[in-house]
């Protein structure tokens, strides 16, 4: 039920469309009509992928070309019907989409757009050189129907209606699944998606599929519709262009976006085509382009997002005001032993992570050098050193964001070096990051969900974990805060809970008191205690000497990428090597 309401904007807005599309007449505002609802669809098939992954593409003209000459030559060679030809443009539509993607996925950035737009210029040089610089749909006397052929140009609107709903149910249900929270995450931060247990290779191989599927489909029905189709015409750069300009305008990510950018844009750009395009060739393009620069100055993300944003400050009070009981534990927790329990009750003698003769080298700079540790179950492992000392790296290396040159990183007796983070997150090893790396349009309760994914079979088991995880750290009260209102310590606190969301095993906290005042890294030091006397075991990275003599019960000590030393803390900060490497001569006369 939840499914279907969320749809009713849209449907009160097709049964509108279709009204207004039956009444009118003239077969060239009908042909617009069409041409709306067409480019919409292509608009959402751009959306799939750009608009959920961020991975900006110039290439979908590939999909749609494809499925348009597939339609076209069927019906002329074979004498399939259009009718048969839209789903079997899909299908070319989605392989195209897997065969395209499987390579340059290894790409981002600009990398990326350009390398997607070099698939529409081969293809349209591929079609030229085969002979077709223009192919035309025959017409068909005998039942013409069966061949999707009318007479009364409304029903191409009606049909490119139904098409349009199709696609807007398949958006919006992947939107609300494990599919289009992956996507979001990984357009979010990538990173993070990773470290959360999110396979990016293989939701952005399913992302362009569908999208493939979908623009291969509105390409097979603009050929029915247009009748005459040349190379550039369906694989040109402006075709491309349109899919871009009609969803970046409306918003991207969003159902509405493409739609609420074809409605404006296409009627605007068509009718100054046929008024002035004798005089002004290529008329269309240029309105494309003023929209471009009208958006990045008025509404960068968007007419969709900058609606949502307007109301959300109006609703959405202070990231500074919280609500009683928001946002951590007591601020008068006071300082403990590590974990609210005594270590050896809280730490066993089995060998959780056993880091064997780890090393790193970027060009001629060795990051690690040589590193070996183990960490038992339960224990709180400090990670100190000065910076540039490869404390980062090392985590990275732990956690699969990096390949070690050399070494073993052993998990239960399993060597995950050189896994990916997503494999890491799944045999047990959580991650914060030192950056915070929030999902910033999401809630609290969604940012929380992503990371619950890789233990919970279903969507109920995934919100209950969330749930669970969000309480753990005190930011039950605030759940359905935007990520983007919170302050720096409810931003700590919502990656920490993320982290544990996926039920870690070992947890990796990458200076996760930066930023924080001495009271708010209290607050969050006491959740870290209260995690830790659950059994976890927890390895942190910190520049607050303070705050981790009272919080770890080991340390090693990093210096120019190399193991200077390992003990327990009282010995640790009265070593003359860790003085002098990192702690320095003030802390010495404070020791």
């Amino acid at each position: 039920m939840a499914f279907l309401r969320s749809l009713l904007p849209y449907f009160t807005f097709a049964a509108g469309y279709l009204v207004v599309a039956m009444l009118v007449e003239n077969s060239y505002y009908q042909l617009i009509i069409t041409l709306v609802l067409v480019w919409a669809s292509f608009g959402l098939s751009w959306n799939m992928l750009s608009g959920y992954t961020g991975l900006i593409s110039f290439g979908h003209a590939s999909f749609f070309g494809l499925g348009a000459f597939a339609t076209v030559l069927a019906q002329i060679h074979l004498g399939w019907s259009p009718w048969i030809m839209l789903p079997v443009s899909a299908l070319i539509g989605a392989l195209a989409g897997v065969l395209i993607g499987l390579p340059t996925f290894r790409l981002r950035g600009h990398y990326f757009a350009l390398s997607m737009l070099a698939y529409p210029l081969a293809m349209s040089y591929v079609f030229q050189w085969l002979g077709k610089p223009e192919i035309t749909i025959p017409r068909v006397l005998d039942h013409p129907a069966l061949f999707l052929q009318f007479e009364d140009r409304r029903v191409y609107s009606v049909l490119a209606l139904l098409l349009l709903t199709v696609i807007v149910v398949i958006t919006r249900w992947i939107e609300r699944t494990r599919f289009g929270m992956s996507l979001v995450a990984i357009k979010q931060n990538e990173a993070a998606a990773e470290a959360a247990g999110v396979d990016t290779l293989r939701w952005k191989l399913k992302a362009i599929a569908v999208s493939g599927a979908i623009a291969g489909a509105v390409g097979s029905f603009y050929a029915v519709v247009i009748l005459v189709i040349t190379p550039s015409s369906v694989f040109g750069m402006l075709v491309s262009a349109q899919a871009l300009t009609v969803a970046m305008f409306g918003g991207v990510g969003t159902v509405w976006g493409p739609i609420i950018g074809a409605t404006v844009l296409i009627p605007i750009a068509e009718t100054l085509h046929a008024v002035i395009g004798s005089y002004l060739p290529g008329i269309q393009g240029v309105i494309y382009g003023l929209a471009i620069i009208i958006l990045i100055i008025a509404a960068p993300e968007g007419v969709f997002w900058k609606g949502v944003d307007l109301i959300r400050r109006r609703r959405v009070p202070a990231a500074g005001t919280v609500p009683s009981g928001a946002g951590g534990v007591s601020r008068a927790a006071s300082v403990e032993p590590a974990g609210g329990a005594s270590p050896a009750s809280r730490i066993s003698d089995r060998i959780m992570l056993d880091v064997r003769g780890v090393s790193k080298r970027f060009g001629g700079l060795r990051a690690v050098r040589n590193v070996s540790f183990q960490v038992r179950k339960g224990e709180i492992l400090g990670i100190i050193g000065p910076n540039g000392a490869g404390k980062t790296t090392l985590f990275n290396l732990l956690n699969g964001f990096q390949k070690p040159d050399q070494g073993q990183v052993l998990l239960h007796g399993s060597d995950l070096a050189g896994c990916r983070p997503h494999f890491a997150c799944r045999a047990g090893i959580g991650r914060t990051f030192q950056v915070m790396r929030p999902f910033k349009r999401w809630s609290v309760a969604n940012n929380v969900k992503v990371g619950a994914y890789v233990r919970a079979a279903s969507e109920e088991e995934a919100r209950a974990i969330a749930r669970e995880a969000v309480a753990q750290v005190g930011l039950s009260a605030i759940s359905d805060r935007p990520a983007s209102a919170l302050t720096t310590k409810q931003l700590r606190l919502l990656e920490l809970a993320r982290a544990i969301a996926g039920r870690p095993e070992i947890l990796l906290l990458d200076e996760t008191l930066a930023g924080l005042g001495s009271e708010e890294a209290k607050e969050v030091v006491a959740v870290i205690r209260t995690l830790a006397a659950t059994g976890l075991t927890i390895l942190i990275i910190e520049h607050t000497m303070q705050a981790m003599v009272q919080l770890v019960d080991r340390f090693i000590v990093l210096d120019h990428g190399q193991l200077l030393t390992e003990g327990l803390p009282e010995a640790i900060v009265k070593d003359p090597r860790v003085i002098e490497a990192y702690l320095g001569a003030k802390w010495a006369a404070h020791a």
